[in-house]
């Protein structure tokens, strides 16, 4: 099992989320996060004058996913939410040990 992390602009939550559904992943946790990367944050203007903005608004996106199913999960998250600017995200990938459902007590593969 292997353990997706994603770090990607809010406006493509939605199209990630239907190409994962589309793949049969049954289930992600979203945060709403703020950060920055090569991007180091950009320049906004309120009410006339300038401001530096450092952190910028992501989301991160985190799902466990077969082994199998690892290649098509991140090939579905870039094309989802590519949209060829700086600033476009970063996918983390993490050996998963254990899942257990806790309702059931379902381990592995069967808890996700």
């Amino acid at each position: 099992m292997k353990y997706i992390i994603a770090v990607i602009k809010p406006q493509k939550l939605d199209a990630v989320r239907h190409a994962l559904n589309q793949l049969g992943v049954s289930g992600m946790t979203v945060t709403e996060v703020k950060g920055f990367g090569r991007q180091k944050g950009h320049r906004e203007i309120y009410r006339g004058a300038e401001y530096q903005v450092d952190f910028v608004p992501k989301v991160k996106i985190e799902i466990a996913v077969p082994a199998n199913l690892l290649d098509a999960a991140t090939t579905a998250i870039c094309g989802a939410a590519k949209s060829g600017s700086i600033g476009d995200g970063k996918i983390f990938v993490l050996d998963l040990e254990e899942a257990v459902r806790v309702r059931t007590g379902e381990t592995g593969i069967d808890a996700l």
